[in-house]
């Protein structure tokens, strides 16, 4: 299992439930074939060891961890499933309208495997 990063103790309280953390069907079938091994929120949906569940297959929460967009790499948008930063950014930025992107804004990041 992996452990929380570096300087982090506590998590704070879930804002969300584990069913919400991946819900659009694009991301459920990344998800699904592979593709897509963490979910960034505003919020956090989800304790590490948690379970979810998406079309029968269970997926466990391996780490739960604080980080701003500016952190973000090619190598975090492919574990959202997508080839780069900037895609990942369009993606996100064409779910909500009219959102910045802020560099210093802070999400969570919740990354899991297959059961």
């Amino acid at each position: 299992m992996t452990t929380q990063h570096e300087g982090q103790t506590a998590l704070p309280p879930k804002t969300c439930t584990i069913e919400r953390l991946v819900t659009m069907k694009e991301d459920v079938q990344k998800v699904l074939n592979g593709e897509k091994t963490a979910t960034r929120r505003n919020g956090r949906y989800a304790d590490i060891g948690e379970v979810m569940t998406l079309e029968g297959r269970d997926f466990v929460v391996e780490n739960v961890y604080s980080q701003s967009l500016g952190e973000l790499t090619d190598n975090h948008a492919k574990q959202e499933g997508f080839a780069t930063v900037e895609d990942y950014k369009n993606a996100i930025l064409s779910y909500h309208p009219g959102m910045p992107w802020l560099p210093h804004m802070r999400v969570w990041v919740h990354e899991f495997r297959a059961v």
